[in-house]
């Protein structure tokens, strides 16, 4: 007899999901009884760091990650990282644990009386199956629709006993052998209008997001590269408040910055432009609310993504739904250089004066000189993230990522993530110490999986982002925004990591350069002025 869990361990296996991100409960013992020697289980001490660190993978990778979490409890944990992974586009396969069908009804102890809503609306598709014999096809329909696009979560409840149930062979094979793609070329007729548009344009511009970089390949990276030199056109990223990921090179000579993040300053800056080509990003994501239009008078958009929803509801422009990399290549093979010169390079970061302690700007170029050109960078340090942008040009694709939708809790499992997805890459993850304090337990992840990820920990002991909103809306006097006292050294020590504590620049340059090239998990903090940091 084969069981539901032998035929859904197949199918996992059949589809590359032998990394397993978990926190185990008792609903499941079951699934991880007799654990095969060919899958990898990662634990990590609550659910909100699981989800973070299969988020990290599956960006790391391009590829569906696995999670594992406890029934009710451990998903209302995992909900804030969940969110993070929805606005990411993470492909992920959540599962959950269930009471035994025959206490299901009298709500017994870790029942979950109502399991597809608790998720909604962050995951794409929310199930749990009617019979245990249903149990593999709904892993494999959960893992079809993770990768397809948009990418995004899922979620499958798996009721303990179902299990050990006899399996439908014939079922759980078919479902077994399915693959499915789903990269959609443009619209032919739309591309062309899009084609002629840009080449009568008089002054075009290219907002390259998040979506250029998505996928493995890097042929949106490439294709957005090739489009901006042949068409001379100037580059901006969307606003940093929600784009997850760089989709240019923020060294090339083309790049212009980051769109300011509210409607009025937007418009303002993109009033030199009489269209506005969006690639893979909403348009736009703002924060906070300084009033204004979408775009300048006598400005057109068009916006080309994968993801329907993003479609629909922007404010104001044309839209084609397809896949980026697609169209941004099909489109270089209509586009003609026109008769203007290419737009001028932004000018090389000033570097803040000296100061004690350091700006956090100061520490950002500290980084900046000891990255090497293969390091991936995680951001949580949300009132440093544009000294961050401004101070560090990243160059290669899949090298920046922070929360798109900018939950806090992501940055450090997803540090750990990453660096289990590409090994051969450093990984840096740059979080404020109140940051960090939101799944600080994924540092003991990183112990426990020898995982030489390095963790830079901006110390200014206050929510300098949120005292920022209050005097920009002048909504003084809050409570709760000072966070004294705060040790990142000592935290990591008791988890068992090295880590220093450094000031001045020069410490700290030395310090990132000896963690990035150990082979091991290090956290080095170092004190930084109060207040937001350009």
């Amino acid at each position: 007899m084969t069981t539901v869990r032998e035929a859904s361990f197949e199918l996992l296996r059949a589809h590359g999901l032998t990394t397993v991100f978990g926190n185990p409960g008792s609903t499941e013992l079951p699934f991880l009884a007799g654990f095969p020697d060919d899958f990898r289980y990662v634990l990590g001490l609550q659910e909100a760091v699981v989800v973070g660190m299969a988020d990290g993978y599956a960006q790391a990778t391009g590829r569906p990650a696995l999670v594992n979490l406890h029934t009710a409890p451990g998903v209302g944990n995992a909900m804030g990282a969940i969110f993070n992974a929805h606005q990411n586009k993470a492909p992920l396969v959540i599962t959950a644990g269930q009471q035994v069908r025959p206490m299901m009804s009298m709500e017994a102890l870790l029942t979950n009386p109502d399991p597809v809503v608790l998720p909604r609306p962050f995951v794409k598709w929310s199930y749990e199956p009617p019979r245990p014999q249903d149990v593999p096809a709904a892993l494999a329909r959960a893992y079809h629709l993770a990768q397809l696009p948009p990418l995004g979560p899922v979620f499958v409840s798996v009721p303990m006993d179902d299990w050990s149930a006899e399996a439908d062979e014939v079922s759980a094979r078919q479902v077994t052998g399915r693959a499915t793609t789903g990269r959609a070329a443009p619209d032919p007729a739309a591309l062309k209008d899009l084609a002629r548009r840009l080449a009568g344009a008089s002054n075009p511009v290219l907002v390259a997001g998040p979506d250029v970089d998505a996928g493995g390949d890097h042929r949106g990276w490439t294709a957005a590269v090739a489009l901006a030199e042949r068409c001379r056109l100037p580059v901006w990223a969307p606003p940093a408040s929600g784009s997850g990921r760089v989709g240019f090179p923020e060294d090339h000579p083309h790049f212009q910055g980051l769109l300011p993040p509210a409607l009025g300053p937007a418009a303002q800056t993109l009033e030199a432009y009489d269209l506005v080509l969006v690639a893979g990003a909403p348009v736009f994501t703002y924060y906070p609310y300084i009033p204004g239009p979408v775009l300048p008078e006598g400005t057109s958009l068009v916006l080309v993504t994968n993801d329907p929803q993003e479609a629909a509801r922007a404010p104001a422009g044309d839209a084609i739904v397809a896949d980026v990399a697609l169209t941004l290549e099909a489109l270089l093979a209509h586009a003609e250089t026109p008769d203007r010169p290419p737009p001028e390079a932004r000018p090389a970061p000033e570097l803040p004066p000296e100061s004690s302690p350091i700006a956090a700007a100061a520490a950002m170029a500290a980084l900046g000189d000891v990255l090497p050109a293969a390091g991936i960078v995680v951001n949580e340090s949300p009132s440093n993230m544009i000294a961050f942008r401004n101070q560090v040009r990243l160059s290669r694709p899949s090298s920046y990522f922070t929360a798109a939708g900018g939950g806090l809790g992501f940055g450090l499992p997803a540090g750990v993530g990453m660096q289990l997805g590409q090994p051969e890459r450093p990984v840096v993850a740059v979080i404020g110490d109140g940051s960090l304090q939101y799944a600080v337990a994924g540092l003991w992840s990183a112990v426990a999986y020898d995982v030489p990820l390095t963790v830079l920990v901006l110390r200014n002991e206050e929510y300098a982002i949120l005292k920022w909103f209050a005097e920009f809306e002048g909504e003084m006097g809050a409570p709760g925004l000072d966070v004294r006292g705060l040790d990142s050294v000592a935290i990591a020590t008791g988890y068992g990591m090295r880590a220093r504590r450094v000031d001045g620049v020069d410490e700290l340059r030395q310090s990132l350069a000896e963690a990035i090239a150990s082979d091991g998990p290090e956290l080095v903090e170092v004190t930084v002025a109060p207040g937001m940091s350009l």
